[in-house]
């Protein structure tokens, strides 16, 4: 293969290390800021604390699926690891000369920085001081983190959005710095008040007026209480699941007592599901919601057309499903709640400058580039278990027969427009 073009890693993330509560949090905060949000890892168990409640990792500790890829490694390699052994995390999502040595080998110029147990419970702290003060101390851990290399680490800053007035102080000091070109968004309430709420417009007018991307990025919420987000969810019906076989298992089902086929036919029909199933699910359908129904559906695109969007993780090709069904339903069903709302989602999404974060391996996009290639961006995932390399996606979409000159946009050309970033080539072929 040769890649006759620079490559962007649009959704990367970094481990947060414990100097970022240890030295960079203030020291008056550092109490406090160890309940509000904490994560401890350990040889036999890990869990993460917030609010002052801990959140057992439902994991096996011995696999960090958040941080066990490493350049070299296949799907199958990661899947066969052994889960009885204890597997190191890799160095690169927390140390940036590690990080640095990876995407040269995974053929990554650039790469924008996601958060990962940031990502899990910063939204969710109660106290706004202390969310202020832990947002600081990440962007400033995240500022040293990318000064390693400024012309290839870029990343996502932390906002309290608890407090508008904090969200916009810390919005407004990181926006000066040149590393963060995107304001971090978890889909999902906050203090009751999902996105489409007129709270959140002083944050979309403030990211339009100063040029920072708005950065939407689902993570299935398995280590807090959220239960807006789909992961609980989804979780919620796999434990239930699994109770009833058990149940069954042990005679106390209709399996055991015979009962008519209609209860027979319910044992068949739920069977236990033994691993979470919520990282496969609830990344798109968090994105699905945000898109429809705060981007269009609640007319944020149409009342601030300039500012940038990137909706990271949730592959993309869900959008021109979601796209056809609200051109119908907005025409016949008005969705009308505090602006009146465009009946023409199809041209408001190509007018509007959002970006879709998305997986080579997504078959729509490989059959029909040119339908998706002005909308989206590449991202690794690195370092979680289902990474893939700039390698990997340069390979799948040759053998779709994708034109280069689509492939550079798609993984490249895209993400540096849409951050305001230089896109340069840093790595040899």
């Amino acid at each position: 293969m040769t890649r006759p073009f620079a490559v962007f890693d649009s959704d990367s993330h970094v481990v947060e290390p414990r100097a970022v509560w240890e030295d960079y949090l203030e020291p008056e905060f550092r109490t406090l800021g160890k309940t509000a949000l904490w994560r401890e890892e350990g040889q036999y168990g890990s869990y993460l604390k917030v609010n002052g409640k801990m959140f057992r990792d439902p994991m096996n500790p011995n696999i960090p699926r958040h941080a066990i890829w490493k350049p070299g490694m296949t799907w199958d390699q990661v899947g066969d690891l052994d889960p009885n052994t204890p597997h190191a995390k890799s160095a690169g999502a927390s140390d940036p000369l590690a990080r640095l040595a990876d995407m040269d080998a995974m053929g990554v110029d650039q790469a924008f920085l996601y958060p990962t147990w940031f990502a899990e419970g910063f939204h969710l702290i109660e106290d706004p001081d202390v969310a202020a003060a832990l947002a600081r101390a990440y962007n400033n851990w995240l500022t040293d983190f990318c000064q390693t290399a400024p012309a290839r680490l870029y990343a996502a800053a932390m906002l309290p959005l608890q407090n508008m007035d904090f969200a916009l102080e810390e919005l407004r000091r990181v926006a000066a710095l040149p590393h963060f070109r995107g304001a971090f968004i978890r889909p999902m309430f906050i203090e009751g008040h999902y996105f489409t709420h007129p709270y959140y417009d002083p944050l979309w007018a403030e990211l339009e007026r100063l040029g920072v991307t708005a950065v939407v990025h689902p993570t299935p919420g398995l280590w807090n209480p959220e239960w807006t987000s789909h992961g609980p969810f989804i979780e919620k019906i796999k434990n239930r699941l699994n109770q009833q076989t058990l149940l069954r298992e042990v005679g106390g089902g209709p399996a055991a007592g015979g009962g008519d086929g209609l209860a027979n036919f319910s044992f068949f029909a739920s069977p236990s599901v033994g691993h979470p199933v919520s990282p496969i699910l609830s990344g798109w359908l968090d994105n699905h919601m945000f898109v429809a129904s705060t981007l269009i559906g609640f007319t944020v695109m149409q009342r601030f057309p300039e500012m940038k969007v990137v909706v990271a993780h949730g592959k993309a090709s869900w959008m021109e499903e979601v796209l056809e069904k609200m051109e119908a339903s907005t025409k016949t069903i008005p969705l009308l709640n505090y602006y009146p709302v465009r009946t023409d989602p199809e041209e408001l999404w190509e007018e509007g400058r959002v970006m879709l974060g998305f997986d080579a391996e997504e078959r729509m996009i490989q059959r029909l580039p040119h339908a998706f290639a002005e909308k989206v961006v590449w991202g690794s995932r690195y370092p979680h278990h289902d990474t893939t390399s700039a390698w990997d996606a340069i390979e799948v979409l040759t053998q779709a027969a994708v034109e280069k000159p689509l492939m550079a946009r798609m993984l490249g050309g895209n993400a540096a427009a849409q951050f305001g970033i230089p896109l340069t080539r840093h790595v040899s072929e």
